[in-house]
């Protein structure tokens, strides 16, 4: 990519992984039945969405410990998301396999996520105690 062109949420690896988890999750709940489409269906694709639009939302953020807080909640809603996809395989609304494939697709999303935090924390580190020293020594002043 070259230095002019402006790099979107939608370029990130991790915001396309979380739309295709989207797009499994709306296929692995699409014939659940009639009486889990306000409870389990309606929470599992809440759960799915939360991944990319919360990626979405914390990239378009003015500072990597925003960003952070955002990718956290991902995190969350991924944790939330496997947790239902269990629920749902036990419930036998799901078979063993497909629970298998969606929660290997979650870790893989959830590696990332904990990349990605990693390689943004040290800059917010830095910061946060350059912004304490700066506090303590206004305070001895």
């Amino acid at each position: 990519m070259s230095m002019g062109t402006q790099r979107t949420f939608r370029d990130l690896e991790i915001w396309q992984l979380g739309l295709t988890l989207v797009i499994k999750i709306y296929s692995a709940t699409k014939h659940f039945p009639n009486s889990e489409l306000y409870i389990i269906t309606a929470q599992a694709r809440r759960s799915a969405l939360s991944v990319p639009s919360n990626i979405a939302e914390g990239s378009r953020r003015h500072s990597p410990l925003e960003f952070m807080r955002f990718l956290n909640i991902a995190l969350s809603s991924l944790a939330e998301l496997e947790t239902q996809m269990i629920v749902s395989q036990k419930l036998g609304y799901i078979s063993e396999d497909v629970l298998n494939e969606l929660t290997e697709h979650i870790d893989h999303i959830s590696r990332k996520i904990s990349n990605l935090s990693k390689r943004i924390a040290p800059q917010n580190a830095s910061r946060t105690t350059q912004h304490a020293v700066r506090q303590t020594q206004n305070a001895q002043q």
